[in-house]
């Protein structure tokens, strides 16, 4: 399949290329390098890509921006960017990018196990994660010539230990992306994928 990957460069988006390397053709996107380049916050940006790219059987998002901060700090912009950048941006992706798709083609999205695990300090990436996922639910009753499902990563090894955390609860990006694989190869629509239910 030829498969058009957004965010391949991230961490998640890298054990994705990982996992399709040699069984599918990979096309990669991201905001500055890859085979294409696209801002996930700017439409134009999002038809440009898919113009450049064409048709193609299957796009995986392992994009999207928010900021963690406290409730009580969180600015308009902190707001603007989670809802412009991660929720319209991937869901812009399914608004420009179904008609690029051949029949029985797919669309995955990332959410993220926060919409429904929260702690202090992640209402915004929170709030935009769990749209996400009602909005694949809904969209995906109005697709039937594709599949749209979303997949629900947990916090990432490498993230994580980038951060200064202890990562002896994540998950690696590599074992992050067999759910990312799972929706692509597999039959299901309108559904998240939760990591663990793959590992």
């Amino acid at each position: 399949m030829k498969v058009l990957l957004i965010g391949a460069s991230g961490t998640i988006g890298k054990g994705i290329a990982a996992r399709l390397e040699g069984k599918h053709e990979v096309v990669s996107a991201n905001h500055k390098g890859g085979d294409v380049s696209v801002d996930l916050a700017n439409p134009e940006s999002i038809q440009a890509m898919l113009a450049q790219v064409g048709k193609v059987d299957a796009i995986i998002s392992a994009a999207g921006v928010a900021a963690f901060g406290p409730l009580a700090e969180q600015s308009d912009a902190d707001y603007a960017l989670a809802l412009q950048n991660k929720l319209m941006g991937q869901v812009n992706l399914v608004r420009y990018g179904a008609e690029y798709l051949n029949d029985g083609g797919s669309i995955t999205l990332t959410s993220g196990v926060l919409s429904r695990q929260p702690f202090p300090g992640t209402a915004s990436i929170s709030m935009v994660n769990g749209a996400l996922e009602s909005f694949v639910k809904a969209a995906a009753m109005e697709l039937p010539k594709i599949r749209l499902n979303a997949v629900a990563p947990v916090f990432v090894k490498e993230t994580m230990e980038a951060m200064g955390m202890d990562s002896s609860q994540g998950v690696s990006a590599l074992d992050t992306a067999k759910a990312y694989v799972a929706a692509l190869e597999g039959q299901m629509s309108g559904e998240t994928l939760d990591i663990p239910d793959y590992l």
